[in-house]
């Protein structure tokens, strides 16, 4: 099994998202083809009413402890409530290009 494919079996298993997009990003940083170490997370769950942004990340890296000590190297994340999610209009933020190891 994947990284990317244990990130979403986790993700959906503890917090039944109605919306999951695990986006592999390794290759816009420095890292050999194929690598999986680069991880973009667009989660919208009920878990997250009432929490702030610090608690619904830590919530996240709680699920996915073991895969960011021994796996994934970065990970950024948008985590929002169907509401949220319904007032954005789906829209994602754009990920920035790498500036590090040797690229851009």
């Amino acid at each position: 099994m994947t990284v990317q494919d244990i990130i979403e079996q986790k993700i959906l298993t503890a917090l039944t998202p109605s919306h999951l997009d695990v986006i592999n990003e390794s290759h816009m940083h420095n890292v050999p083809p194929g690598s999986e170490s680069h991880f973009k997370l667009v989660i919208v769950s009920s878990a997250f009413e009432n929490l702030p942004l610090v608690q619904r990340h830590q919530k996240v890296n709680a699920i996915l402890a073991k895969e960011l000590k021994d796996d994934i190297h970065a990970l950024s994340m948008e985590t929002r409530t169907a509401m949220e999610w319904k007032d954005s209009g789906g829209e994602i933020m754009a990920s920035p290009l790498c500036h590090g190891g040797g690229k851009g």
